[in-house]
């Protein structure tokens, strides 16, 4: 027991380990909360937080290698959720996009940066150069604010999100290139070998680290394993970047890239990710950012206060620029260039990097005998207070944009109706208990939380004690697999003669839209696997699905979806096909679709308004077993089948319940039975 007679005074800054985390979490907890209330960004309380508690503050805390590894991990998180959460579908179309507001960041900053130190500030050529990058690079700080507000996959934030890599990595090339020349290491093979080792650095990890992560995952379920394995990754990505030569910011978002299908964005892993980072990663990194600050730095001297203010103006009117050209060449609102700018304007990473390494290369020695730096002292300390600055306009701006652009699209997505949404999934087998809750979750609408239900079924003549222990054990693995996806799950635990009944009665009293029933992974082979849900589907006219999941539905790579002649035609066609665009928007896997050229014109013209990674083939029922000609491992057959006396409906469809399990036995497949109810166009089906 430790005596208080024992105990050291308290004295600052603080060496207690226990101290100085408790300081921390208590920042973390009430600077968002006090700040909010006067409408100031949380990102920027902490900032502030930071400074108040920083050496150049009240001294209560050192920015030691403990703070400095928690905030770089921080970083390295923001720039691994910007690619895990990106909509790889609209990056790829907005790539074109992405690149032309890259280089509008990267050379607009980079111009007038120069001409203002070359002209009027009178630095050498070199670290006029150097100067112009640091205003080209740029962090994006305000990420977190864009991704709490639900805007993420907007485009505004695609194509900024991915022009942040190309005008980084130019600003970080550039800072290579010119400490080169200063230092006179730029040999012939100097390009060749930067050039080869940033491409093999890139096809390594967009080509191997999907490979590594999809064994991983299908052979490892344990959400701590899994957890453990993306920062595994996360590191190794920037630590690769930076043998490549370049920062490990870059490493860091590219592993996001590499991971962002093996992560959908309702799993409870990417639930897990999001919570850990925005709860203790990012703060500490923003508090970190905070302790550079020094004010005393500003009092030193005229010359200081002057580089600052060119630093602030041309830093935020260089960016503005860059962002108000993007609007007006890619036609976007106000709001999303607001977006832009907020996400562009913040300097820390990149920046720091670039004057750290500009201040300690020494060019020679003045007639004083003090040194020469590529950049001197005023650019150092202007530095710190352009972070403060740009920070602050960057919260304002991007939390001010993203705002509007939520309200905005609030009243389209009420449109739909999600909130009416009720997805029952009957459980019984431990085995698939987690497969089938992340379909469920993978079909609904993320914004809503609510209209999960969960039934397992005991026979009402059963007096075994231990069928009912099974029976609430099941329920309670599902409820914690929706709740570690941030959704609530209603349990329920019925008594009936049979598992049927129980199911249709269930649907009927809860006014259940859709239903998810699980097919044991031990099928046999020959067995039918619609005998036991003939009569639920003709009992229930819901949309019906029936799955059984073979490996975990985030590491499918294509979805192949056989679709019956005239379905486009059936009253439920709009039902099913916007679950399927919502597992598509979730995953981002690719779809191919095999249906019949009518049916393709009206797929088409969905995917045309609500863009996936779609492919169309012509296909014709007769022909079904073409199929297991194209099937592949990682792959998930989709069967749409029709109800009888329905236009869609064929006769060869009987025939599937042999097929299916004797060609398909080693992949996912799910049978889906379209409700026979009609969609309006302002209902919670309609696409």
């Amino acid at each position: 027991m430790i005596l208080l007679s024992t105990m050291q005074p308290l004295t600052l800054p603080l060496a207690d380990p226990v101290l100085k985390f408790l300081l921390i979490l208590i920042i973390i907890l009430f600077a968002p909360i006090i700040l909010n209330k006067l409408r100031i960004p949380h990102l920027l309380g902490l900032i502030i937080a930071g400074a108040i508690i920083g050496p150049h503050g009240f001294n209560l805390m050192l920015r030691d290698s403990s703070i400095i590894l928690s905030g770089t991990a921080g970083l390295l998180y923001i720039m691994f959720l910007a690619g895990l959460e990106i909509d790889m579908n609209d990056f790829k179309k907005n790539s074109g996009k992405s690149i032309v507001f890259g280089l509008f960041t990267f050379l607009i900053p980079l111009t007038i940066g120069f001409l203002v130190s070359r002209y009027l500030l009178h630095f050498q050529l070199l670290s006029a150069l150097l100067f112009g990058s640091i205003f080209s690079s740029h962090t994006l700080l305000a990420y977190p604010i864009i991704s709490r507000l639900g805007v993420a996959k907007n485009i505004a934030v695609n194509l900024t999100v991915g022009g942040t890599v190309i005008t980084d990595t130019l600003a970080l090339m550039v800072l290579t290139v010119i400490v080169g020349l200063s230092n006179g290491e730029m040999e012939e093979t100097f390009w060749f070998r930067l050039t080869g080792s940033i491409i093999a650095f890139g096809l390594f990890v967009l080509l191997i680290f999907p490979i590594i992560g999809r064994w991983f995952f299908k052979r490892y379920k344990d959400n701590i394993s899994q957890y453990i394995f993306v920062l595994a990754m996360v590191f190794l990505g920037a630590y690769l970047a930076q043998v490549a030569g370049i920062e490990a910011i870059i490493g860091a978002f590219l592993a996001g890239i590499a991971m962002n299908r093996l992560i959908p964005s309702t799993s409870p892993l990417m639930n897990r990710i999001e919570f850990v980072g925005n709860a203790i990663f990012i703060p500490f990194f923003l508090i970190g950012v905070g302790m550079l600050i020094d004010y005393r730095a500003f009092f030193s001297g005229w010359e200081t206060l002057e580089v600052a203010a060119i630093m602030i103006v041309v830093a935020t009117g260089s960016k503005f620029a860059a962002a108000w050209l993007t609007q007006k060449t890619f036609r976007l609102s106000a709001d999303q260039r607001r977006v832009i700018f907020g996400l562009s304007n913040a300097h820390v990473a990149a920046t720091l990097a670039i004057v750290t390494v500009g201040y300690n290369v020494i060019l020679g020695t003045d007639d004083a005998g003090q040194p020469i730096r590529l950049l001197n002292d005023s650019v150092l300390n202007g530095t710190i207070l352009m972070i403060l600055v740009t920070c602050t306009i960057a919260s304002f701006a991007a939390q001010q944009g993203a705002r509007n652009i939520a309200l905005h699209d609030m009243p389209h997505e009420m449109k739909k109706g999600d909130g009416d949404e009720r997805i029952l999934v009957s459980i019984n087998n431990e085995s698939t208990v987690t497969e089938l809750i992340n379909l469920s979750t993978a079909v609904k609408s993320r914004k809503i939380k609510e209209g999960l239900y969960a039934v397992t079924v005991i026979d009402n003549q059963n007096t075994d004690e231990s069928a009912v222990k099974h029976a609430r054990k099941v329920l309670n693995e599902a409820v914690m697999t929706a709740a570690a996806t941030d959704n609530h799950l209603h349990e329920i635990l019925r008594y009936d003669i049979n598992s049927s009944n129980a199911i249709v009665s269930v649907a009927k009293e809860h006014q259940i839209t859709d239903l998810i029933l699980g097919m044991p992974s031990d099928v046999q082979v020959r067995e039918n696997p619609l005998r036991h849900i003939e009569w639920i589907v003709s009992q229930c006219n819901v949309t019906t699905l029936i799955y059984k999941p073979l490996q975990p539905l985030s590491t499918i790579k294509r979805h192949l979806i056989a679709i019956p002649d005239k379905a486009e035609q059936d009253l439920g066609f709009s039902m099913w096909v916007r679950r399927l665009w919502q597992v598509a928007a979730h995953t981002g896997a690719k779809f191919v679709f095999y249906c019949s050229p009518a049916t393709q014109v009206s797929l088409s013209e969905i995917c045309a308004k609500h863009p996936i990674n779609a492919e169309f083939i012509n296909f014709a029922w007769e022909d079904f077993l073409i199929l297991a000609r194209d099937v592949k491992t990682d792959d998930c057959i989709w069967v749409i089948l029709s109800r009888r006396d329905k236009l869609s409906h064929h006769q060869f469809i009987t025939k599937l319940q042999d097929y299916i399990p004797r060609y398909f036995e080693t992949n996912n497949f799910i049978l889906v039975f379209p409700t026979e109810k009609e969609a309006q166009a302002n209902s919670r089906y309609y696409i």
